[in-house]
């Protein structure tokens, strides 16, 4: 059992059907949200009891809770097998080597659901757990997006590739611009942490490399502001490859099918 606290974090729990034991307000905390997270909680048969703020404090390990709190059951990793089983048709997943705070983990997580991707892969081992400090930094995003924890990530890769995948690492070394790689087929974008970047073994099961232009002495950003960019990108090409395909006339004859190469 784990502490979800904050008022989105709480919202996004119910509305996702996770299991709660409880919900614990703290006294003299009234307004619209309140109402809303009672109003959930009682839908879905989950107890509310309205405690001290100073038992709140102690109850989660934190002052940082808005005033609202749930007791749930640990967010379950998902299998990464189950998640290659599904075969997304242009599937879009979020690999993390070695991104340690909870604070990034949680909002790549946030910035890959907003995106589409199917689901994020973290390894078990040099790696942030599904803590509350993640949920928090999600919004709530954990909730919704399947979160795959693996103890081997280059074997993980090895599987993806099989599986129909194009791996992209993001490296600033890398000379290839991050807008000259195709993302509409079955891409996993590889994220590094920001001081360590991509691990060596890691680094050689990518694709493709590629780096984020900038200027000035900052060299590297953030691993979730650089997540949200190349994610979005996928974004970008995939909504354009859409409004292309949708105003091209019907072939008179179904075309055979050919796996499109990424740009190299």
């Amino acid at each position: 059992m784990n502490w979800i606290t904050g008022f989105h974090a709480v919202e996004e729990a119910l509305a996702a059907g996770r299991g709660l034991d409880r919900i614990v307000i703290a006294r003299g905390r009234h307004g619209d949200r309140v109402d809303s997270i009672v109003q959930l909680a009682k839908r879905h048969s989950v107890p509310i009891r309205f405690e001290e703020r100073i038992n709140l404090d102690r109850l989660t390990g934190t002052r940082e809770h808005q005033g609202v709190a749930a007791l749930g059951s640990a967010k379950p990793a998902t299998a990464i097998e189950d998640i290659l089983r599904e075969r997304h048709a242009n599937g879009l997943l979020v690999l993390l080597d070695g991104v340690e705070d909870p604070h990034n983990v949680g909002a790549v997580i946030r910035t890959a659901l907003a995106a589409g991707a199917n689901a994020v892969v973290i390894p078990e081992r040099r790696a942030a757990g599904l803590t509350d400090t993640v949920e928090r930094a999600s919004a709530g995003a954990l909730a919704h997006l399947p979160v795959a924890r693996v103890k081997n990530l280059v074997r993980t890769m090895e599987e993806m590739k099989e599986a129909g995948y194009w791996l992209v690492g993001l490296d600033e070394r890398a000379e290839k611009n991050y807008t000259e790689v195709d993302y509409k087929g079955s891409v996993g974008i590889v994220m590094g942490s920001e001081g360590d970047g991509l691990h060596e073994l890691t680094r050689k099961r990518c694709d493709f490399l590629v780096s984020l232009p900038t200027t000035g002495p900052v060299k590297s950003l953030n691993v979730s502001v650089a997540a949200g960019v190349v994610l979005f990108e996928a974004v970008r090409q995939r909504r354009a490859a859409g409004t292309k395909k949708s105003q091209a006339p019907a072939p008179t004859a179904a075309p055979t099918p050919k796996k499109t190469l990424p740009t190299d």
